[in-house]
């Protein structure tokens, strides 16, 4: 299947008529991570294989992909894989522990001149695979999205080797060898550029960026190091025609800088109200979000009042894609995703 031809449920699709700011019949959502661990189907195919097994076979993780799916009157579905996975294809050695760790920080010139361009046909095929697969079993012609991370958010892990709460050397990086940190930027700019055009080819259907890291920087670091290859990135895939969505995590100090970027949807933690930051990113952007995720843990006429209370920030001008903040915990109960999916929906 054709980048061309992603597209064929739109008109029936609320999510992906929101992407576009267009009308909808109801007001679509998806959840962050809701393929995953407060799944019991999940854990219970999680305890067979271990976690790379399962992104890197497509049949187990075009199956997780759906499992949500089938629970859930869900308006989009979203690729189960890992941000780390085409790094992996590029030849960098890492671990899942759970979360990742990379056996060789990259930190010097020698080491990004070294990095190879990723070609997804070559160093990731099971992911495309994984994306055919799940275009032909999804229910209800749901629409699919492929994802990535944003280049500063991978060369947080690839020069600091495993998450932190600071990133130290990631940050040090940039102010210490300024150069180093811009080509590094820019390879994996190209790269997740790549990737993300040949999901786009194998039927993904709309495509994110996840900023996971974003809150680290201040205003003027992010415009010069994280803004540029975010652009290079965005401006590869514009030509596709597909929905593009940039997510940052604890981003609400730079909105004002985001709002120049072509994008389509900016997805939104739940530190910021979505009718402040509408107003910031203009009418030419859809928003995306942004319940906290710790409001799935409220009874359920609590819930319902948090979920209210982001359908009213959001307001009824087309171009809200109800989510949550960040991902779904993993003691999330099923039930409580349940009753906000329904909710959302009878509440446009």
């Amino acid at each position: 299947m054709s980048a061309g031809t992603t597209d064929t449920h739109a008109p029936q699709s609320a999510f992906l008529a929101a992407c576009r700011r267009q009308s909808v019949p109801h007001r679509p959502i998806w959840i962050m991570r809701q393929a995953g661990r407060y799944l019991p189907e999940y854990r219970e195919l999680r305890s067979k294989v271990d976690f790379e097994t399962l992104t890197r076979t497509p049949e187990l993780a075009a199956e997780v992909t759906l499992q949500p799916l089938r629970r859930f009157e869900l308006d989009a579905a979203i690729l189960f894989s890992d941000i780390m996975t085409p790094l992996q294809g590029m030849g960098v050695k890492l671990t899942f522990e759970p979360a990742p760790v990379v056996s060789e920080p990259i930190r010097t010139a020698a080491q990004i001149a070294a990095l190879p361009p990723l070609e997804p046909a070559r160093d990731v095929p099971f992911v495309l695979e994984t994306i055919r697969q799940v275009r032909r079993g999804v229910p209800r012609a749901v629409p699919l999205i492929g994802f990535a991370g944003a280049p500063f958010t991978l060369l947080c892990y690839l020069v600091c080797g495993r998450p932190s709460k600071e990133f130290a050397p990631a940050r040090t990086f940039l102010y210490a060898q300024p150069g180093d940190a811009e080509r590094l930027l820019t390879h994996l700019a190209d790269a997740m550029a790549a990737y993300l055009a040949a999901q786009a080819a194998a039927g993904a259907q709309a495509l994110m960026l996840f900023e996971s890291w974003a809150g680290l920087l201040g205003v003027r670091e992010f415009a010069r190091f994280a803004l540029p290859a975010v652009r290079r990135t965005l401006a590869a895939l514009r030509p596709l025609g597909v929905p593009l969505i940039y997510y940052l995590n604890q981003g609400s100090a730079l909105m004002d800088t985001v709002a120049g970027l072509d994008v389509d949807v900016v997805g939104v933690d739940w530190r910021a109200p979505l009718s402040v930051v509408r107003r910031v990113l203009g009418p030419g952007k859809a928003v995306q979000g942004n319940l906290d995720p710790a409001a799935l843990f409220a009874p359920p006429a609590e819930l319902a009042r948090a979920a209210a209370a982001v359908l009213a920030e959001a307001g009824s001008a087309p171009g809200h894609i109800f989510n949550l903040g960040h991902g779904i915990w993993p003691d999330t109960d099923p039930d409580a995703v349940a009753r906000l999916v329904d909710f959302v929906h009878e509440h446009p």
